[in-house]
């Protein structure tokens, strides 16, 4: 695809009615109105309001109770993609490329160190270490912030990191912010004040941040260029 990596096949437009639950909605398409399951764990309520233009992607496998997965919806003229095992997918293929780490030699997913999972472990010509990666749909005046509701999970990975860097190993929280002409990335201060506090307490103990905006495609997204991070 010119100007994005293809994750999705199938895909057909249309508008967004509502949700019945966080895992599924309805969108209406050309065909009449379809059940969808939303790919996200975010709770995407600036982006998920009736009328928006919607994409989803006709859904794999036979043992299925929707026939589409809601993986991407327009706020205003700029497409945000929701689906949030995307940017793990983006991620692999940015860091295979050598856009995250010249020279790598290694790279495995779902790392463990400890009581924790990290989604990357590489090895490259000046990191050796874990890669946590975070994906980012909420936008605000061109800033993605994270998360959109409080995670321990999140406060956990940040912990997990700074143990890592204390081992001597490098370690770096990426954000890959799901929509273009992004200027910067922010920690969501106001919705979650200890993931704010924790990632500004991570950056000082030497982890290494990262924020990346994207190029978006209605079928896919890639990697564009990094962007500020303002903690």
């Amino acid at each position: 695809m010119q100007g994005g990596l293809i994750l999705y096949g199938e895909i057909e437009e249309g508008a967004f009615m509502g949700r019945d639950s966080r895992f599924s909605a309805h969108v209406r398409l050309s065909s009449g109105p379809a059940k969808c399951h939303v790919k996200s764990t975010a709770r995407l309520g600036e982006l998920l309001v009736p009328g928006a233009r919607a994409i989803v992607a006709k859904a794999k496998g036979a043992a299925r109770a929707t026939a589409y997965d809601l993986v991407a919806v327009y706020k205003g003229g700029a497409l945000f993609n929701i689906d949030s095992q995307a940017p793990n997918k983006v991620f692999g293929h940015f860091a295979r490329e050598g856009g995250f780490a010249p020279g790598l030699t290694l790279i495995k997913p779902e790392w463990n160190f400890g009581d924790s999972r990290f989604d990357f472990y590489l090895e490259a010509a000046a990191f050796r270490g874990a890669v946590e990666v975070k994906g980012v749909t909420l936008e605000r005046d061109g800033i993605g912030y994270f998360p959109d509701a409080p995670t321990e999970r999140g406060v956990k990975h940040l912990l997990g990191l700074m143990k890592l860097r204390a081992q001597g190993l490098d370690a770096c929280a990426c954000f890959i912010l799901q929509f273009e002409g992004a200027a910067g990335f922010a920690p969501n201060e106001k919705t979650h004040p200890e993931f704010a506090k924790t990632l500004r307490e991570a950056s000082e103990a030497g982890v290494l941040l990262r924020a990346y905006r994207c190029a978006v495609r209605e079928n896919g997204f890639e990697i564009a260029e990094e962007v500020p991070i303002l903690l």
